[in-house]
């Protein structure tokens, strides 16, 4: 019987060790490529289910990770705050109602919901628009007229609105729109232009939807014979001055942008009433952001958002920053009572080291990964990957919300060279900046955690991606 278990052993040891330089080639012919010979760079890869370490490189390098980073947030996210969380949206009003008169202040109390609006979340939020529903149910309530404001309450996070360590070129699009207590449309606008048949020629703005009111629009965008959207808005979040540059595709009757919309609490102000004056309910007093007091606000609707698992799915598939800040914000603010950036990193950086990890290797100055100054290790990537897996009630949801091969930001990956739903890799990218962390399937049907953080290469990201999944048709 000893001979038998020491047979098996060295067959079972000599697997292993073949694999292991199988893996060690791939990713050396990978690395040893002239756009990779001055960058920077780690890899992981470890059996899912014991802990086998395959192939490491780096391992405890820090590194930028880009939207990697929004593993961290949303598994912390998952795990403080639960898959069956839900934000909520309250309204109602201040004062007394007098013969269908509210003297008093109309009141939208915002909590912090990301998705409050959103367009990926159009049959929870738009069937019927819920504007028209809060509508109907003051009408419900006797109330036709308003002698007072429309108040809006953010005061559940702070002022700090975008993390001081983004950077110009990120703030004024969509990508970079700024977390609010009261969030709405994914806090984004869009821009539509009209471009001339010739390249080099300057372009027109026919409208900006929603309205951004009080906006001072500066477009210096022109024509090109580049086919795709190279136009970046700039701005403060904390002004109403933008300036457009770059370009747009030629002779384009039609061609639409996205920028960041820094005011929701205005938008969703403005056509709430609109949707008032639509049901017949009039407001005499203007639009005023303020605190209101709990013991001053009588409530008539709540409205909650989708559950947290539902948003993660969209913040991992789709790389949505905006939701992920929301996330950092909330579990300070479920934690603490107020929705802090900076205390909502500390809890996350202290949940980890509870855990046993080492957060000596995690520096987190946002929750999306859009800042530049964050870093974090491959190593530690691995052990919250392997976490959620072996250890949390939650891994389904997790797994779920994880990029498949050819859908979100996967879309360049074929998905036919992929075990259908076993493939899960959240991407992370910026200039000269590529990053993969997740779980592959592999041909010996184990389960690898995989990781891979290539920081400053010269080549292009589309050459990268291919030679990837060249190293994932080999796993």
């Amino acid at each position: 019987m000893a001979r038998i278990l020491f047979i098996f052993s060295i067959i079972f040891f000599g697997t292993y060790v073949q694999a292991q330089s199988r893996h060690e080639q791939a990713f050396r012919k990978f690395l040893d490529q002239p756009e990779y010979k001055n960058a920077q760079g780690g890899i992981v890869l470890l059996d899912a289910e014991t802990g086998y370490v395959f192939y490491e490189m780096n391992r405890e390098k820090l590194l930028i990770p880009a939207s990697v980073l929004k593993l961290i947030t949303s598994a912390t996210a998952l795990e403080i705050l639960g898959p069956d969380y839900r934000f909520k949206t309250r309204m109602g009003y201040t004062g007394k109602v007098e013969n269908g008169i509210l003297k008093g202040d109309l009141v939208v109390i915002g909590g912090g919901d990301p998705a409050l609006g959103s367009e990926y979340f159009t049959n929870h939020y738009f069937v019927p628009h819920f504007l028209e529903d809060w509508s109907g149910m003051l009408k419900a309530a006797g109330i036709g007229r308003v002698e007072g404001r429309l108040l809006t309450d953010n005061s559940l996070y702070g002022s700090e609105r975008i993390p001081p360590t983004w950077i110009w070129e990120d703030m004024g699009n969509y990508y970079g729109a700024a977390s609010s207590a009261l969030t709405v449309y994914d806090n984004l606008s869009r821009i539509t232009f009209q471009s001339s048949p010739n390249a080099g020629m300057p372009t027109e703005i026919l409208s900006v939807y929603p309205e951004l009111k009080g906006f001072k629009w500066t477009n210096e965008v022109l024509s090109s014979d580049i086919p795709r959207d190279l136009a970046y808005v700039f701005g403060s979040p904390i002004d109403s001055r933008r300036v457009i540059r770059g370009t747009i595709p030629k002779n384009r009757r039609i061609f639409t942008i996205k920028a960041s919309n820094p005011f929701p609490e205005n938008t969703i102000a403005d056509d709430f009433l609109s949707h008032l004056a639509a049901a017949g309910i009039f407001v005499t007093g203007s639009h005023t952001i303020e605190k209101v007091l709990p013991e001053e606000f009588q409530q008539v609707a709540v409205l909650e958002s989708p559950p947290l698992a539902e948003i993660i799915k969209i913040l991992n598939r789709e790389s949505v920053n905006l939701f992920a800040e929301h996330f950092v914000k909330q579990i300070a603010a479920e934690t603490t009572g107020f929705g802090d950036r900076k205390t909502g990193l500390k809890i996350i950086s202290e949940f980890w080291k509870e855990k046993g990890l080492d957060t000596g290797q995690l520096i987190m100055e946002d929750g999306s990964g859009l800042s530049h100054f964050n870093a974090v290790s491959p190593y530690f990537i691995s052990s919250v990957l392997s976490y959620m897996k072996n250890s949390s009630p939650y891994f389904e949801s997790f797994f779920e919300s994880l990029p498949t091969a050819g859908y979100g930001t996967l879309s360049a990956f074929n998905p036919h060279q992929y075990r259908d739903n076993e493939f899960r890799l959240k991407s992370g990218s910026m200039k000269r900046i590529r990053c993969y962390a997740g779980y592959i399937p592999a041909s010996d049907d184990k389960n690898y955690i995989f990781i891979i953080m290539i920081n400053h290469f010269s080549g292009t990201s589309q050459k990268f991606i291919s030679e990837l999944e060249k190293i994932l048709r080999e796993l």
